[in-house]
């Protein structure tokens, strides 16, 4: 039995393998991308909206006004990188009501690959607004003593965006698991559906825990001298 989908080898070449996480993520990504271009390739402002372009319409401007809330402005500076890992990460819990699939989110090589991202992304996106270098200068405030643990910081935040996510969806694979296990007949459209409840606000928390950090690292670049 799998643990992660990382042990699902689905095809391999020498050293070149691909297991069932990257399958999925490739999927998704895809799905994404061919989603996006063919709901806006034929829209133009003088066409009547479809009921397909109204839905993702309401989800950006969600989207756009939790960004803005948090503080960071213009939202659509940073909807580019926040939003598609909502969409990301969301998709991955929509998913799940197709039979034989898992989440990659339940592998904690992609769920470290997302946590690195927004460890890279907060610098560069929160340093917008004072620049990289005041950004950098933070490390050492207010006595440069503070360094090593402000690089600490930094590091256990990135390793508990990666671990609480993976603990999350492991968790609900394993009561999914069990639930099926012990009532097969009576549970499995209820534990789908809880299932993919619990995978919507995880997509919610990890997104929204990378907006505050992006706008915590914007807020100590606009406080410089």
């Amino acid at each position: 039995m799998a643990l992660t989908p990382d042990d699902v080898v689905l095809w391999r070449h020498g050293w070149l393998v691909v297991n069932q996480t990257i399958a999925t993520t490739w999927g998704i990504m895809g799905l994404l991308t061919l989603g996006s271009w063919g709901l806006t390739r034929s829209f133009t402002r003088r066409e009547s909206p479809s009921l397909w372009w109204q839905s993702l319409e309401i989800v950006v401007i969600a989207m756009r006004d939790q960004i803005r809330e948090v503080g960071l402005r213009p939202a659509e500076r940073f909807m580019p990188f926040l939003g598609t890992l909502f969409l990301f990460l969301a998709s991955a819990a929509l998913l799940t009501i197709v039979p034989g699939y898992v989440s990659p989110s339940s592998s904690l090589s992609t769920t470290t690959a997302l946590a690195l991202a927004v460890f890279l992304a907060v610098p560069l996106l929160g340093s917008q607004a004072g620049g990289f270098r005041r950004y950098l200068g933070h490390f050492v405030e207010p006595v440069p003593l503070l360094l090593p643990f402000h690089i600490l910081s930094e590091v256990t935040r990135t390793v508990a965006l990666a671990v609480r996510l993976f603990g999350n969806a492991l968790s609900e694979s394993m009561v999914v698991g069990i639930m099926l296990t012990i009532a097969p007949f009576f549970f499995p459209v209820l534990v789908s559906l809880l299932g993919l409840v619990i995978g919507f606000v995880q997509a919610y928390i990890f997104a929204m825990l990378a907006t505050v950090y992006v706008a915590a690292a914007g807020r100590v670049t606009e406080g410089g001298p």
